[in-house]
């Protein structure tokens, strides 16, 4: 199936427009990780308590969450496990002079606010801060390392400008889903790591369609000015990519309102990388390869006056 057939969107005459609201939407992120201190991690990150219990019968899980509000420990993850029985609490440590005991706290309080449920403890381990820093060098590494290696396959692949524009608009798509995280205070923890590389894969593919349509315009049209066989090579791939775009973006959507709140905020991470990976691929990747050319054309042109 295909639509937008023989479109003729100016999308390189506008490419400044496209630098300037990037440009605005990154310097709004970094303004609000410079206001909160930087990003809100997770316990994953920061340290934490898990506590696994296991219940005789199922388990409302909105009176838990009430319970561990009340006791003002911060944003806890919980989510059921293995059935309806089960559930895992992670807390942070917050408001608690002995960490050691928060799990003894947890379920004490539980059962005073809750008699009617009886449960057993499967088990109770803390995540210091080490473990937490140690998994934020693991994360940054994790990130960086997959930008390098795109960066020597789209080199190797295509030609280093075209890595330099594909790589440019990765950090592009993730600078501004962090930000975005700052701003809505978002907590960051390793799920929303695995989403961002999530999102890293999904823009780089979108962004590589259109490089492919490129280098093979560049090979066969030969009566076109450089940025005109761009443009062309954009608008000729942008059904693919729309269709791409709005089938993962359905799918998502419905991770997003019906796959509870354990995953709300890796599908949220999504949707922002879905619609920010398919604008950077049209109005970030493509035209820098522009940009780089006439810029490589002037330079020539200085050398050859020097001559």
């Amino acid at each position: 199936m295909r639509f937008l057939n023989n479109t003729n969107f100016e999308f390189i005459k506008s490419r400044r427009i496209g630098f300037a609201l990037s440009a605005v939407l990154i310097l709004i992120g970094i303004a609000s990780l410079i206001i909160h201190g930087g990003p809100a991690m997770g316990i994953d990150f920061t340290g934490g308590t898990l506590i696994e219990l296991k219940f005789e019968e199922n388990v409302d899980i909105q009176k838990i969450r009430s319970v561990l509000q009340g006791m003002e420990l911060g944003d806890s993850i919980i989510q059921l496990i293995g059935g309806q029985n089960q559930v895992m609490i992670r807390t942070p440590n917050k408001n608690v002079e002995d960490e050691a005991k928060i799990g003894e706290l947890v379920e004490n309080r539980l059962r005073a606010d809750i008699p009617d449920a009886n449960f057993e403890e499967l088990r109770t381990e803390f995540i210091g801060p080490a473990v937490g820093v140690d998994l934020k060098k693991d994360a940054i590494l994790a990130i960086i390392t997959s930008l390098i290696g795109i960066l020597a396959y789209i080199s190797w692949r295509f030609e280093f400008r075209f890595a330099i524009g594909a790589v440019v608009a990765l950090l592009h798509d993730v600078l501004i889903t962090l930000g975005i995280f700052s701003i809505t205070n978002k907590e960051i923890n390793i799920s929303i790591v695995a989403a961002f590389l999530t999102i890293i894969g999904y823009s780089l593919n979108d962004t590589i369609v259109v490089f492919d349509r490129i280098r093979e315009n560049l090979r066969l049209i030969r009566n076109k000015e450089y940025h005109e066989i761009i443009n062309i090579s954009i608008n000729q791939s942008l059904s693919s990519t729309v269709i791409t775009s709005l089938t993962t973006l359905i799918v998502v959507l419905f991770l997003f309102f019906m796959g509870g709140e354990v995953i709300h905020d890796f599908a949220f991470a999504l949707l922002i990388g879905i619609v920010v990976g398919t604008y950077s691929s049209i109005f970030v990747a493509s035209p820098i390869l522009v940009e780089w050319h006439l810029t490589s054309k002037s330079s020539t042109k200085k050398k050859y006056k020097r001559k």
